[in-house]
């Protein structure tokens, strides 16, 4: 799915306006509608109070036909006009007309004073006060109406975005945001709905279409896409009848020290599970025993140094090269992982000590393969790419650091997101069960396994973040977030495949009642 920028929304409305031959204000009437149809489908004439307050803009003007259409369905309505500046939109003033011709309880007008309408808790509250068009800060007394949504503790529907929220930069202060338990987004989601300084603001989000152009919405480039099944089922590479071993790469996981060859050991597991043809470990000598006897299907080559890592030297030719789980940073170990980058061609991903190494001499990345992926956690980032105040400045540093070297970064957290060079690809599978030890080291396998079998570097990092998180979804259901560990993941990942061929339950029972009609 495509996330569309504030202009990119901007330009789809005009020229939607235009091929269509509508007015905006003929959009906007779509656009409140389609809340309201959501709403009735689920509400179905309740008459549960509901608190619609809107802004002066167009998002107010949404807030008003909604208002109207619920008013007309005979639903317990009362409006509200936060009436803080002379600066209405157009549109807005003719749905404010409109409002008053099918009510004599006309909108209610609060004039940035604090005297706040009473909500109760069993209440709901529809927050139309600010779009994504918001450009200053907010007044004092808005944020103190938006501190009260929270304190009646009612349901929240924000429209389009939760007011206060920036598409494209950080908020500075909590209480000027609406807290949203659901948002109504048009055309696309927005960034801020999967960045973890503005996740919060909305617990739940949903698109609704509004009859945008469809030549607008498919041939429209977005630098930054959401990835669920329908993205990366193109990327699926299937396998003829006659295939061999040979044909799908082999995979050389390096690292591991004393007392961490548990890394090494999942790192392989999970490269072969994802599809690898061979997978080989080249470990210190410790690791030799416990590789042979916990995973037989490797092959495993050791250093000459019984507890570390100190020269990296094989005779096999890999296809690719998984590198840096559990393997420390001792002045010996760093030396041999210099050397090792100064003469290798061979492809990269480079996680945990990897990237430290990396981040202490950052003259080491000019020599990386092109399109080498990294995937670090968030204090490895920090490292790499140096602190930030903010999400939105994260991103920004590591575009830059991903184009400066021409390497694809996996930001590890609830929404990995995989960046290169501008284009962000925010994944939705995963859940906090993730948050155990070794599941990095798993995530590093199957990129390194995804890459042996012929996926491009890229594709591998988007599809790899995607199976991860979604083979921990399945797994989750047997095991529950505490009791999750990292072998579980690699356990599942067959179910993650075949899972991307499966239908929908809505789906599959459609064509069983089809079928029956049929017969």
């Amino acid at each position: 799915m495509k996330i569309f920028s504030k202009a990119q929304i901007y330009q789809g409305d005009a020229l939607t306006a235009e091929k269509q031959n509508i007015s905006s204000t003929d959009l906007m009437e779509r656009a409140g509608e389609q809340i309201f149809n959501w709403m009735h489908m689920r509400m179905q004439g309740a008459q549960v109070p509901i608190h619609v307050f809107c802004g002066i803009g167009n998002n107010g003007g949404d807030g008003l036909v909604l208002a109207r259409h619920l008013i007309i369905h005979g639903y317990n309505v009362n409006t509200y006009i936060i009436n803080c500046s002379d600066k209405r939109s157009k549109d807005f003033l003719i749905n404010y007309d409109r409002i008053k011709n099918v009510t004599k309880k006309w909108p209610e007008l609060l004039n940035c004073s604090n005297d706040f309408p009473e909500i109760q808790s069993e209440d709901i509250i529809v927050d139309a006060v600010f779009g994504i068009g918001l450009n200053r800060p907010v007044d004092d007394w808005v944020k103190a109406l938006f501190v009260h949504f929270r304190t009646t503790k009612a349901f929240t529907l924000s429209v389009d975005i939760p007011s206060g929220l920036y598409t494209d930069k950080a908020v500075t202060n909590e209480d000027a945001v609406v807290w949203a338990g659901y948002t109504l987004s048009f055309a696309s989601p927005k960034l801020v709905f999967f960045l973890p300084e503005t996740a919060k603001y909305t617990v739940q989000w949903e698109v609704l279409d509004i009859g945008l152009d469809p030549d607008f919405l498919s041939e429209t480039t977005t630098e930054v896409d959401l990835i669920g099944k329908n993205e990366v089922l193109p990327m699926y590479i299937p396998r003829e009848k006659f295939s061999h071993k040979g044909q799908f790469g082999h995979s050389l996981i390096i690292g591991g020290s004393y007392g961490k060859i548990g890394a090494v050991t999942l790192a392989s597991r999970s490269a072969l599970s994802s599809g690898a043809g061979l997978v080989s470990a080249f470990v210190p000598k410790c690791g030799y025993t416990v590789l042979q006897s916990s995973f037989p299907e490797a092959m495993v080559v050791t250093d000459v140094d019984k507890e570390e890592i100190t020269a990296i030297k094989f005779k096999i030719e890999p296809t690719v090269i998984g590198i840096g789980m559990g393997l420390g940073i001792s002045i010996k170990t760093s030396k041999a992982f210099e050397t090792f980058l100064k003469t290798n061609k061979t492809p990269l991903v480079i996680d945990a000590d990897g990237i430290n190494i990396l981040s202490k001499k950052k003259t080491l990345l000019k020599s990386l393969p092109a399109q080498t992926v990294l995937t670090p956690h968030p204090k490895e980032l920090e490292r790499l790419v140096g602190k930030w105040k903010d999400d939105f400045e994260k991103l920004n540093k590591v575009k830059i650091f991903s184009k400066k070297y021409d390497v694809i970064i996996v930001i590890k957290g609830a929404n990995s997101i995989t960046v290169y060079h501008d284009n962000l690809h925010i994944n939705t599978t995963g859940n906090p069960g993730l948050a155990t030890a070794g599941s990095g080291d798993v995530l590093t396998g199957i990129i390194t396994g995804l890459i042996s079998q012929g996926y491009n570097p890229l594709s591998a990092a988007i599809f790899g973040v995607y199976l991860h998180g979604r083979s921990a979804d399945i797994a989750v259901e047997d095991f529950g977030y505490q009791s999750l560990i990292a072998s579980h993941i690699i356990d599942y990942l067959g179910e993650a495949y075949i899972d991307l061929f499966k239908q929908p339950e809505s789906l599959q029972v459609a064509e069983e009642d089809t079928e029956q009609e049929r017969n």
